[in-house]
């Protein structure tokens, strides 16, 4: 009855979208329902928003047990939600919601956008709104999570658990609310946006392309706007809505909306705030997931439900080079502490090579031995795995990433040339092409007719011709990867790669893990952990080569996943043609 109830809630007749709007009990007082109290703060001490001052406003509900850790929900432009006389008054609402047991046992914290002044009275403040709210970075997240909620934790008992926390905004505060959760999951879950300003102010019109293509997330988000909202120079806040909702349909997330015919306001948002949190806080305390059965996404075909990233080893300097090995174990250097480490199938880490002079990246060939990049020395080296003994292929080449071809050739990419080199078994080093306008991490095709290599400074991932003899011809920039949308110098970052037997690249990105098709798309993105480093180069492992390796930074992480990798040194596969 009560889904039912919240059913017909959502489904007013459009005559009654914009005002005046039918009042839902909830936002009026009401007599014997216990009163939460509202404080006031200042902030004016943010590293992360330097120079910045701001209000902001905790509500305690009378329920309030210090002893228990209650719930949190966070409004953003607090100062208008925190009034009891605007749309959303949201301490009435609170307050009855509450007393009903409709939510739980919630604190609300109202903050207002971070103002610089103006160094006369000349001049004006630098008014920070639409920097804080519209760029498409987790900085505001982290002013949150490390900033903001520290302060209120001091004097209010907060659950830790993300499935205790909301938050909600309106127009730029919107695609806020929506970006806090996107980038923290670990911190905030259930998300209201009014009228989001899902546009081209700071790059929101490329939420939707991110959330089709992202890994899904376990957010519960409602949405709300109406058809007369802003259309201007940045965009059409009605059709960005309406991208959304659909791009979250389409990736299986718990999303709701309601339109209206209204304009840029909070009038509508405002007036189905009570059954908007009835809906956010449904079934609490049961968690908020992610349903696979219902995402349409590559994330379905190309993930397990359930398994994400799991720690593999920590506590390394610089972690880079992870490269299968015999009996399921992986290789993998640490270039500051000069190691080469072997990760046993048992999970047991131990040190295989000690004094590598910052060996980089590793590669087996069809001997058996194990390649690498040595940069102290400048050379191209490999190691027999029962005895150590080394034997050095190329001289005086500043190498960062190989692969070795199943016929023993040796592809070696140069950052500083912008260089691929070849070493053919038993002859000298010779350029193949240096032609690429960066270079990184290196592959081959699992047909080997192709030289795939990295781009950091760019957006691509360049394609090279592999002739008969091996050599390298119609090099271009191929792969088109997605860029980091609010980094002041972006790039992708693209680093080591890795490859499947139907010719699916995973390329090592600043954004995390990006899968591209065989045309050079992207069609999945893979984000490494929330406070995890980007990562720097990947492998398939296991005993199927269906378990992915990532290094990032002083760590190496695992995840299982649907796809199985495929190992240059072997003999080549043909993958199935591609749909363009």
């Amino acid at each position: 009855m009560k889904a039912l109830l919240l059913a017909s809630l959502f489904t007013l007749p459009l005559a009654l979208a914009e005002g005046p709007y039918p009042v839902d009990p909830a936002s009026q007082r009401h007599d014997g329902v216990p009163k939460g109290t509202v404080e006031k703060f200042s902030m004016d001490n943010s590293r992360i928003y330097p120079g910045t001052k701001r209000s902001y406003w905790v509500y305690t509900p009378a329920q309030y047990d210090a002893t228990k850790p209650a719930c949190l929900m966070v409004f953003l432009d607090g100062g208008g939600y925190v009034s009891e006389n605007g749309a959303n008054k949201i301490p009435i609402v609170f307050d009855n919601l509450i007393a009903a047991k409709e939510m739980p046992v919630t604190i609300g914290v109202f903050v207002d956008p971070g103002v610089v002044d103006a160094p006369n009275d000349k001049s004006q403040p630098r008014f920070n709104r639409s920097f804080e709210y519209d760029s498409f970075s987790g900085d505001y997240a982290k002013f949150l999570t490390d900033e903001l909620l520290p302060l209120v934790a001091k004097t209010r008992n907060l659950s830790p658990d993300p499935d205790h926390h909301a938050i909600c905004g309106a127009s730029s505060g919107g695609i806020c609310a929506f970006d806090v959760a996107w980038y923290r999951p670990d911190a905030f879950r259930r998300v209201y946006s009014m009228i989001g300003t899902f546009v081209g102010l700071r790059g929101g019109d490329e939420f939707p392309t991110f959330v089709r293509k992202t890994e899904p997330k376990p957010l519960r988000v409602f949405l709300q706007d109406g058809e007369n909202d802003n259309n201007i120079y940045c965009g059409d806040w009605w059709m960005a809505n309406q991208s959304m909702e659909r791009a979250l349909t389409f990736s299986g997330y718990e999303v709701n909306h309601e339109w209206g015919t209204g304009p840029h306001s909070h009038q509508h948002g405002g007036a189905i705030m009570p059954n908007v949190l009835r809906w956010l806080w449904k079934d609490f305390p049961k968690p908020v997931a992610v349903n696979y059965e219902a995402c349409r996404s590559r994330a379905k075909e190309m993930l397990v439900p359930g398994k994400g990233w799991e720690l593999v080893s920590e506590g390394h300097g610089f972690t880079e080079g992870p490269v299968p090995g015999p009996e399921g174990a992986i290789f993998f250097t640490d270039i500051p502490k000069n190691q080469i480490l072997r990760a046993g199938a048992d999970g047991k880490v131990a040190v295989f090579l000690e004094n590598t002079q910052a060996t980089n990246g590793l590669a087996f060939g069809p001997d058996g031995r194990l390649y690498g990049c040595r940069a102290g020395s400048k050379e191209i080296v490999s190691w027999d795995l029962a005895t150590k003994q080394e034997k050095v292929h190329a001289k005086d080449l500043n190498a960062n990433d190989l692969v070795v071809a199943h016929d023993g050739t040796i592809y070696a990419t140069e950052p500083s040339k912008h260089a691929v080199w070849i070493i053919r078994p038993g002859q000298e080093k010779v350029l193949g092409s240096d032609a690429f306008r960066g270079v990184n991490g290196v592959t081959l095709t699992p047909d080997q007719s192709r030289l795939d290599v990295a781009d950091p400074g760019g957006r691509y991932v360049w394609s090279a011709n592999r002739t008969a003899d091996g050599s390298l011809a119609n090099v271009q920039p191929y792969h088109h990867l997605h860029l980091p949308p609010a980094d002041p110098d972006p790039r992708s970052g693209a680093d080591g790669m890795t490859m499947t037997k139907d010719g699916w690249l995973l390329v090592a990105t600043a954004i995390g893990v990006q899968i591209c098709d065989q045309p050079g798309r992207v069609n999945l993105i893979l984000p490494m952990p929330s406070g995890v480093r980007s990562p720097s180069n990947l492998c398939f492992g296991g005993p199927e080569r269906k378990t992915l390796y990532a290094t990032a930074g002083d760590k190496v992480f695992k995840r299982e996943t649907q796809l199985t990798g495929v190992l240059a040194w072997e003999a080549p596969v043909s993958p199935p043609k591609p749909k363009l």
